[in-house]
């Protein structure tokens, strides 16, 4: 039951802001404090970094899926002793994958809201290193994007401790 809790609160949360962002246009600029989240509203066409936008239908078709499939390995799993690490890390992973194919069918696009700049440019006198958060400030993120990310660590993890 707590991996299913956590897979619903996940896909809740999510599902909330991206909820927030949608309603109102949300730009910001890291604040005077030296924040390093940017929030931003961006409308995801395609996959991770936009990859495949001018197929829409089939990254939903593929979105679909492969949630299908962790779904099936994720109740087959519940069935098992011990595990947790696993369990917590499919949870994550559907939780996720849940919120971003929900966007993709409902909305033809998953809302992104947030970068992070690794360095305050305006004091960065390195070039490459102002030029590296250029590059990862221009990604942006949704909480769904991180369940994924460290779900799939968590899995992984659990995989190599089991052998």
């Amino acid at each position: 039951m707590p991996y299913i809790m956590t897979l619903m609160s996940l896909f809740a949360a999510d599902s909330i802001i991206k909820y927030q962002i949608e309603k109102r246009d949300v730009v910001s600029e890291p604040s005077a404090a030296g924040s390093r989240i940017v929030v931003k509203r961006y409308h995801n066409r395609g996959a991770m970094l936009n990859i495949g936008d001018k197929n829409q239908d089939w990254i939903a078709l593929l979105s679909l899926v492969f949630s299908a499939f962790v779904t099936g390995i994720f109740a087959a799993t519940l069935e098992l002793r011990g595990k947790h690490l696993l369990k917590t890390g499919l949870a994550l992973i559907l939780g996720g994958a849940y919120s971003n194919t929900y966007d993709r069918l409902r909305r033809k696009y998953v809302v992104d809201y947030f970068s992070i700049h690794v360095v305050n440019t305006e004091k960065c006198s390195n070039r490459l290193l102002r030029k590296l958060d250029d590059k990862l400030s221009s990604i942006v993120f949704n909480l769904a994007d991180f369940g994924i990310i460290i779900g799939a660590m968590l899995s992984v993890i659990s995989k190599l401790g089991s052998e």
